[in-house]
């Protein structure tokens, strides 16, 4: 650069300083007045939010006894105050940064005019931006704009109006905070790359330490870090980090905060980071720790999509979310999922959803499954919410007899005690749309619907009692031809299967709450046109073919056993935010959904599931199980996918069995450990999604009450 032409430069850089300074200081008169006045007010404004708002934090997710066991952010951040940073973090930030910071009054006009100078006449490139201006930038890039790529990109832009609106809101910022307060909110609102924002969570992710034990090596680095945090990462780029720290260690020098032979000294030790990468928590649920990552997904799920929280907020809010979860249940519940099914299994899943009854509130106690929550398929981890969401694959096969029973007991058609009948076959008067080997109705076209029992026997009878636990498949298709499926499918919605029920899961859709209930009862004009017969509903309903959510069925025991009151199932006990206030978390009110005497006869009416003839007898036994309780087993046909559902009083769960992945096809039991997909199975409701339940719920339930089942009402025992 010629020396004519560096004169001229600095020229001009010298008139736009005082551009500047006229335009920070003065308010010019008449139209333009009126311009300055409301970029006054946003300046005001702007300032004060840097004075009051508090940055992003990080939500934390606890047990219900109150240890951590999550965490969610967009920006790791400890907050520290002034005190709780050492000495030699403020005089190495302030020593690189802004040498005159407690001599300015947030713009160094001598400071800019040297580095105009320097930059112009060749010599070393300075910046001239105060840490008052610093933090007004930082503030606006990692708080206000934050997730916003045009607002960043305005509040970095090499720009006359940034600089002159940047430089007006930190002298403005001067008049309302101390030079101590600009200090410590710059040091808690920079980032350090790796998502770790602020020199409290920068002290632990690098160091393992705190801001206040931070040591005049650790702090050259973090304060070398400031000036660009990718290109100085200590564990991509070591010799740039070390580089530009000892350069801190030289302006620390150069400020007499730092004895040479110190400084010398130190730039001879390595960098002192933690081996591997930073020392900082999970970000999302996704990388939280694995056995509690579908409880993490799910609790987040529920305050987004349920509850209606801002997703945005739930991240950077800071909250202490205390849940519901029993992190010694959810770990016996995850070892008795893996021991029924091996984790590295490819395309099985073995799920226990766990909820406490109540008549206030049904909380949600765990969440498991054999695989694990992540994204490494290949050491069993998966993304899907396999305890709790609506799968197209998962039905819980004569579980939902559970439903038949109940609307036939309300209705009066018949008592719990009273004898149905239990034919081998059945062909059905009411209902069609069966398969190849239906007989057709007389005179039509029409497939009927037909159904034959598992084993193959003569007709026979039984009470509802045995029925229920022996589980033949025509007395319950008969069931639904006297009670009417109107009447099963708003029993099954009632007793708590909401989501599944608003569901297009069989389509492969998300949940559509105007869905109404069409994957359960399609019409049978759809098929055969509307000149046929007239639809009557799809008799295999109570056979659970239907998709459904594996936490939702264990909210049906939890509701039977509430005496008929349907809770929403909670994974919240209490959530309070930053400053450690109340949040306020909205669940939907209870709903008394059956009498309480019909859900107590039906409770009754599911106890014999466990005994010598139950389909669970096997299973119960084999854990030496003692407890009363009510239980349903269910298998889907080809053995898809099989399900238990059981409670006792103080516990309801439910365990499901199937393939996530590939639909088709059946499911193999070779045994504790061996269970695979395969084209024909033998898998049933009995085997290994009873053995999930019992094996898990013996130790859980171990130390706890021996309770007694309620006494059936004699309204629903016997009406015939």
């Amino acid at each position: 650069m010629s020396i004519r032409s560096g004169l001229f430069k600095l020229l001009g850089l010298c008139l736009l300083a005082g551009v500047l300074v006229a335009g920070i200081m003065f308010p010019v008169v008449g139209a333009a007045g009126v311009i300055s006045n409301q970029a006054s007010e946003t300046v005001d404004a702007m300032s004060s939010d840097l004075a009051d708002e508090p940055p992003p934090l990080v939500t934390t997710l606890t047990d219900r006894e109150g240890k951590p066991f999550a965490t969610l952010y967009k920006q790791y951040r400890i907050p520290t105050t002034s005190d709780q940073i050492s000495d030699a973090m403020k005089w190495a930030i302030i020593s690189v940064e802004d040498r005159r910071f407690y001599d300015h009054h947030g713009v160094d006009w001598k400071g800019t005019l040297r580095a105009a100078i320097s930059n112009t006449s060749g010599g070393d490139t300075q910046g001239a931006s105060t840490l008052t201006q610093q933090y007004v930038k930082n503030y606006l890039i990692n708080v206000t704009y934050r997730g916003d790529e045009l607002g960043q990109q305005k509040a970095q832009e090499a720009s006359i109006a940034r600089k002159l609106k940047e430089a007006r809101i930190a002298i403005q910022l001067e008049t309302k905070l101390t030079k101590e307060e600009i200090l410590t909110g710059y040091l808690n609102v920079v980032e350090f790359s790796r998502q770790i924002y602020g020199v409290g969570a920068a002290a632990q992710a690098y160091f393992g330490t705190t801001a206040d034990k931070l040591t005049v090596p650790q702090s050259a680095m973090l304060a070398a870090m400031v000036n660009n945090p990718a290109v100085l990462d200590p564990w991509n780029n070591p010799e740039k980090a070390k580089e530009r720290r000892n350069f801190v260690l030289d302006k620390m020098v150069e400020n007499r905060k730092l004895d040479p032979a110190d400084a010398e000294e130190i730039k001879q030790e390595p960098l002192g980071v933690v081996p591997g990468g930073p020392n900082k928590p999970a970000s999302t649920c996704v990388s939280a720790d694995p056995e509690f990552g579908f409880f993490c997904q799910y609790v987040e799920d529920h305050l987004v999509d349920d509850l209606g929280m801002d997703k945005e907020d739930l991240y950077t809010g800071g909250y202490v979310i205390r849940t519901t979860m029993d992190r010694e249940a959810t770990l016996k519940a995850k070892a008795a999922a893996e021991a029924e099914v091996r984790k590295e299994e490819p395309n099985v899943a073995n799920t226990l959803s766990l909820v406490k009854p109540g008549k206030e509130r049904h909380e949600v106690i765990a969440l498991v499954a054999n695989k694990d929550y992540g994204t490494d398929a290949e050491a069993g981890q998966t993304v899907y919410g396999l305890p709790y969401e609506v799968f197209n694959v998962t039905g819980a096969g004569s579980s939902f007899k559970i439903f038949t029973a109940a609307a036939a007991l309300e209705q009066k058609k018949v008592g719990i005690y009273d004898t149905v009948p239990v034919p081998n076959f059945h062909v059905s008067p009411v209902f069609n749309w069966g398969g190849e080997h239906c007989p057709l109705r007389p005179g039509t076209n029409i497939r009927t619907y037909c159904v034959k029992n598992a084993s193959d026997g003569g007709d026979t009878s039984m009470s509802l009692q045995d029925a229920l636990a022996q589980s033949p498949n025509t007395t319950f298709v008969i069931l639904e031809e006297m009670t009417g499926m109107d009447h099963v499918v708003e029993m099954a919605e009632k007793l708590g299967l909401r989501k599944t029920m608003a569901s297009s899961a069989a389509n492969g859709d998300e949940p559509d709450p105007d869905h109404d209930r069409a994957d359960f009862r399609m019409a049978q004009k759809e098929f055969y046109g509307p000149n046929e017969l007239a639809p009557q509903g799809r008799g295999m309903f109570t056979l659970g073919a239907s998709p459904v959510s594996g936490l939702e069925m264990a909210n049906v025991a939890a509701t039977i056993m509430s005496g008929g009151v349907w809770c929403s199932p909670t994974p919240v006990l209490e959530v309070n935010d930053r400053a450690g206030r109340p949040f306020p978390v909205k669940e939907p009110a209870c709903e008394q959904v059956i009498s309480e005497g019909l859900a107590n006869t039906l409770a009754v009416g599911m106890s014999k599931d466990t005994v010598t003839g139950g389909t669970a007898a096997q299973a119960a036994s084999s854990v030496g199980w003692d407890r009363p309780m009510i239980g349903k087993t269910g298998t889907t046909q080809f053995q898809g996918s099989a399900a238990f559902v059981g409670a006792t009083p103080q516990l309801a769960g439910a365990a499901m069995v199937f393939r996530p992945d590939i639909p088709y096809g059946g499911l193999t039991y070779g045994g504790a450990g061996n269970v695979h997909a395969t084209v024909n199975g033998n898998m049933f409701g009995g085997k290994t999604p009873a053995h999930t339940w019992f094996r898990a719920m013996k130790p859980i339930m171990e130390g706890m009450p021996v309770e007694p089942l309620p006494q059936p009402d004699p309204a629903y025992t016997n009406i015939r």
